[in-house]
């Protein structure tokens, strides 16, 4: 191993081992050093076979009975035990160093604008059940808020999910637009700097939605621009019927936009297809904020209540002023046995509407990452992208995102385009089974 290779020792400690396969077998037991180094865990007998697994490799982290279960990626489950006084430290680190991993790995990389803050916090689902608490580090970033526990696995919260955020008696409340829940308390004195950073944010990131807009449509109201600016906030695709009903003039500023951004013979083409009220136009920030413009990105459903027409699809392409990005990925709005069974339009609409939602929070989760998407499993063997496995594990977005997913057109030329997306919709009412995926020559 060579020298840039070789990973910090973060902890080391005594403790008993039990390593068993997906049966139940045993496959090694026994006293052991564990050691835990900045992306890996080590377990190192006496004088038995050393055991070593990526913090990529740990699938789940549970404990009970003072032991520590690791289920594996291989099927297998690691018991550590015997840790003494220093159970509690060694299951913090190791939470720590693979939450840590997850940030890196889990498509979440942009600018940190607030970290080092000690809370406790509650996470409710939308049910009002209690999911998750304990100590945890709440991080500000550019777009989102990360929330990284002492026990257990970070959770992301982007501000565009933000429905509510309140204050009082030093406790910090976030509702989402899902009907989810967070709590924060026991902040002591980074309580001030926080919200105050927080509400900067939120308000950064609208007041740059209003600029873009305004800029769009110089003469329109600021009460029109503040109305489209939560329809569109940080990033989200909105809907023309829902844009129309502000600004009929904002919409054709938006398909213009298109055109600049050299998508427009695209959009034009799923247009003639597609039931123009339901699609959606989102500006999003680039990547790597200013210095690389801004995405704008549209949603287009296709479907009818004639399941032998091309369809069940909504087309998805972003791009930026610059040109990145040059395919076209679709995703099914029903399952493939469904589709044919509804014959009533407006069922239809409904069903598109909660699917153009899904598409638009998972998009934004994995903050337009397209790889991971299409990707197929096999390929996850291979030493370059052996981090998605860990990734699809771990974000739910990206395991809907992938289940809904059919296929993706390139853009060689406009006539290819226009006959292989024909062929995509075709197909994709053609086969009954969700998970056989549409690919063209050339395509991994």
């Amino acid at each position: 191993m060579n020298e840039e290779n070789k990973q910090k020792i973060i902890m080391k400690c005594s403790a008993g081992y039990l390593l068993n396969d997906v049966s139940g077998q045993v496959l090694g037991k026994g006293d052991a050093q564990a050691r835990l180094e900045e992306e890996s865990i080590s377990i190192l007998p006496k004088f038995g076979e050393p055991l070593f697994f990526s913090l990529r490799d740990i699938l789940e982290i549970s404990e009970g009975d003072y032991k520590i279960h690791l289920s594996l990626t291989s099927k297998e489950k690691l018991t550590i035990f015997n840790l003494g006084y220093r159970y509690e430290d060694f299951l913090r680190v190791l939470s720590r160093l693979r939450n840590e991993l997850l940030l890196k790995d889990l498509l979440m990389h942009e600018t940190l604008r607030k970290s080092g803050v000690e809370a406790q916090f509650v996470y409710f689902d939308e049910t009002g059940e209690e999911k998750q608490k304990g100590k945890c580090e709440p991080r500000l970033y550019e777009t989102a808020l990360v929330i990284i526990p002492e026990k257990g696995e970070l959770v992301r919260i982007p501000y565009s999910d933000f429905a509510e955020v309140t204050e009082e008696d030093f406790t910090l409340a976030i509702t989402t637009d899902f009907g989810e829940k967070f709590v924060f308390s026991k902040m002591g004195r980074q309580f001030d700097p926080f919200t105050k950073t927080l509400s900067n944010l939120i308000n950064e990131l609208s007041l740059k939605v209003q600029a873009s807009l305004k800029e769009l449509l110089p003469q329109a109201d600021p009460s029109v621009i503040r109305r489209a600016a939560r329809l569109m906030k940080e990033g989200k695709a909105a809907k023309r019927s829902d844009i129309e009903s502000i600004s009929p003039e904002l919409w054709e500023e938006l398909e213009k936009k298109l055109e600049i951004a050299g998508i427009n013979e695209e959009y034009d083409f799923l247009k003639s297809l597609a039931q123009k009220e339901k699609m959606c136009i989102g500006l999003k920030r680039g990547l790597l904020g200013d210095l690389t413009g801004e995405y704008i990105w549209f949603l287009i459903p296709i479907y009818s209540t004639n399941p032998e027409e091309p369809g069940n699809a909504v087309a998805m392409e972003a791009t930026s002023e610059e040109g990145a990005g040059r395919a076209t990925y679709f995703f099914r709005i029903a399952s493939r046995l469904d589709y044919p069974n509804f014959k009533n339009l407006e069922d239809l609409h409904k069903a598109v509407d909660i699917i153009l939602g899904k598409i638009n929070r998972c998009i934004l989760a994995i903050n337009f990452r397209r790889e991971p998407i299409y990707l197929p499993d096999e390929k996850f063997n291979e030493p370059q992208y052996q981090k998605y496995r860990f990734t699809i594990a771990k974000i739910p977005a990206l395991q809907i995102l992938r289940h809904l997913f059919i296929g993706r057109v390139f853009h060689r030329s406009p006539e290819q385009w226009q006959e292989d997306t024909m062929e995509l919709l075709k197909f994709n009412v053609s086969v009954k089974n969700d998970d056989i995926k549409w690919k063209k020559g050339g395509d991994v």
